[in-house]
């Protein structure tokens, strides 16, 4: 089987108890080619859209199909350049429906994309969905909020828990769609994880309501199947304002050597 034996990947998407569309999206991505396989891995993308329903809901969709069309096309360029490439041309994509669309104009979108390639994870990111890593159960947030709440936190102006319950935590900085050009938030170089970690994609209507310390207990203690259910749940109990989108890969290296 030409699949990655060693990530158990589970995902869920809610509309929440507020709204009523989902403008969220996700996705994922794997190729059936072995060669191909061992040098992109996995794809996972979330994206929150954003600019009335309907925009928002073609922001997101548009995001997460520009990601999974650019990283699968056959190519020898390296994941992370992908991941960048796609996010690039998701923004230029979004900016030009907007401008055939003009009931649209506003249309935007979060945008959180990793690769895993055997022991690697790379990740592309705009916006202010998460990509969490947890290890022994300790989590650990891999990418920055691109939002207003998310500068003042950077600057030392607030701390990073009054930027949870800030009125303005939602306000961003950068999204696909939006201004002229994007510059993705990538790492430095490739992350190595090791076998029982753990990543959690999600937007923010799921850490609006859940505590990091929350998400990582939870993620720690379930399959990613039941982690999935559970957050989303946990989320609404506590009012669910926004829609809810999370994805859960549970990573063992000694199946993926």
């Amino acid at each position: 089987m030409h699949n990655h034996s060693g990530i158990l990947l589970e995902s869920l998407s809610d509309v929440g108890c507020q709204r009523q569309n989902n403008e969220d999206c996700y996705g994922s991505w794997q190729s059936s080619s072995a060669d191909e396989f061992a040098r992109k891995g996995l794809l996972v993308v979330v994206a929150d859209g954003m600019g009335g329903y309907e925009g928002g809901q073609e922001a997101s969709r548009i995001a997460v199909e520009t990601l999974q069309r650019i990283y699968s096309q056959p190519s020898a360029t390296a994941p992370q350049t992908l991941l960048t490439r796609g996010l690039i041309e998701a923004h230029s994509r979004i900016k030009q429906y907007a401008i055939e669309h003009p009931a649209l104009l506003g249309m935007g979108t979060t945008c959180t994309a990793a690769a895993v390639v055997g022991k690697s994870l790379y990740y592309g990111h705009v916006g202010d969905s998460r990509l969490y890593l947890i290890r022994n159960g300790e989590i650990s947030r891999l990418t920055r909020d691109h939002s207003y709440v998310g500068r003042l936190v950077e600057s030392g102006a607030i701390s990073p828990e009054e930027a949870e319950i800030h009125a303005q935590r939602h306000i961003l900085t950068a999204a696909l769609g939006a201004g002229d050009e994007i510059i993705p938030d990538v790492p430095d170089q490739a992350i190595q994880l090791q076998e029982n970690d753990i990543l959690v994609l999600c937007s923010d209507g799921l850490w609006g309501q859940v505590s990091d310390p929350e998400i990582a207990k939870i993620a720690s203690s379930a399959s990613p199947a039941q982690a999935c259910r559970e957050l989303v749940q946990l989320a609404r109990a506590r009012g669910g304002p926004d829609n809810i989108t999370v994805q859960v890969l549970a990573f063992a290296t000694s199946e993926a050597e």
